[in-house]
């Protein structure tokens, strides 16, 4: 979501909230993971539970580095032959290079699916167009549904819209973009971003690499994190956090003039250390952006935060579309 610098046009923020619209999404990678061992492979590496990973469903996932600090996020799915990884395309390369790594004697392996899948993200008034492509439309959040075309997941709500994401072989996809565009309005990638940020659901990108433990971008709170699963990289740093007490930094939404991903953030307060960092950044409906921010908690409490420096912009906070849980 570094690509802020590309305008939206009103008429795009309009064609989702008043009708429909549909956007190809090439900010992604996809790695399929192949062979006998892939599930539980998978599963003694990342932060969510794969083993028990049915085929119409989608999870969120993260990987994690040996101090629990994430190296990649992604959403996962069983496809016919592989589990389907879809992530931010520029840490596919590096994620999947070392979880291939640790396959060792297991019988799985990992490839890099991008040239061969699309993915297509929609939003709005879009059962009828989808509805011409697949038999049956999901409807829980995170529920998946495979027709001849591929994998069709319900992705969680943003600005109050229903979302959809095609993942499918490339050739299937763009024979069928033609008759998407006499239904629906085509939108630019970064609307995408938009919508993942305001469903508050952080993404890992180059820039921010190494930087959070999973409940720093509230993946506990997505269900991205299974802490009843085995061990994998990490796994006790992410258990501590969660069990030793007050969580006390989080992931906050918000609008600001102008931010760049992993720029550092500055309290009124004290302007002499950072208090948190920009992770996800796209352009906002009337100007400037909107983005996810790591912050300590106390941060947001009173006086102002800013972004790069103690004098930069000013960040006005927004409220997520969920709570974090209570303090135990």
């Amino acid at each position: 979501m570094n690509s802020q610098t590309i305008a939206l046009a009103a008429s795009d923020f309009d064609s989702v909230k008043t009708s429909g619209a549909f956007m190809p999404l090439t900010q992604f990678g996809v790695i399929d993971v192949k062979g006998e061992d892939a599930a539980s492979f998978l599963h003694n590496q990342i932060t969510n539970d794969v083993q028990h990973l049915d085929a119409s469903t989608a999870r969120l996932a993260g990987y994690c580095s040996a101090k629990g600090r994430l190296l990649g996020s992604f959403l996962m799915w069983r496809t016919a032959d592989a589990v389907r990884l879809l992530i931010a395309q520029d840490v596919q390369a590096a994620v999947q290079k070392r979880l291939s790594m640790f396959v060792l004697r297991a019988k799985a392996k990992l490839t890099d699916a991008t040239p061969e899948v699309a993915a297509v993200g929609f939003a709005g008034d879009v059962r009828a167009a989808l509805s011409g492509i697949f038999d049956a439309l999901p409807d829980g959040v995170h529920v998946k549904v495979e027709g001849l075309h591929g994998s069709l997941i319900r992705m969680p709500d943003a600005a109050q819209r229903p979302r959809f994401l095609w993942v499918g072989p490339k050739a299937d996809i763009e024979a069928q973009l033609a008759k998407l565009d006499a239904q629906l309005k085509r939108v630019p990638e970064q609307m995408w971003d938009w919508l993942d940020i305001h469903a508050g659901e952080p993404r890992i990108t180059h820039a921010t690499v190494e930087q959070f433990v999973p409940q720093m971008v509230n993946f506990d709170v997505l269900g991205a994190v299974n802490f009843k699963k085995g061990c994998y990289p990490g796994q006790e740093i992410v258990a501590r956090s969660q069990y030793r007490g007050t969580i006390k930094r989080r992931t906050a939404l918000a609008h600001v003039g102008a931010a760049t991903p992993g720029a550092e953030l500055f309290h009124s307060d004290d302007p002499g250390q950072p208090c948190g960092l920009v992770v996800n950044v796209a352009p906002a409906e009337n100007g400037g952006v909107d983005c996810l921010v790591e912050i300590k908690l106390a941060a947001l409490e009173n006086g102002s935060v800013h972004v790069g420096a103690a004098d930069g912009p000013t960040l006005a906070f927004l409220p997520l579309p969920y709570a974090f849980p209570a303090d135990a």
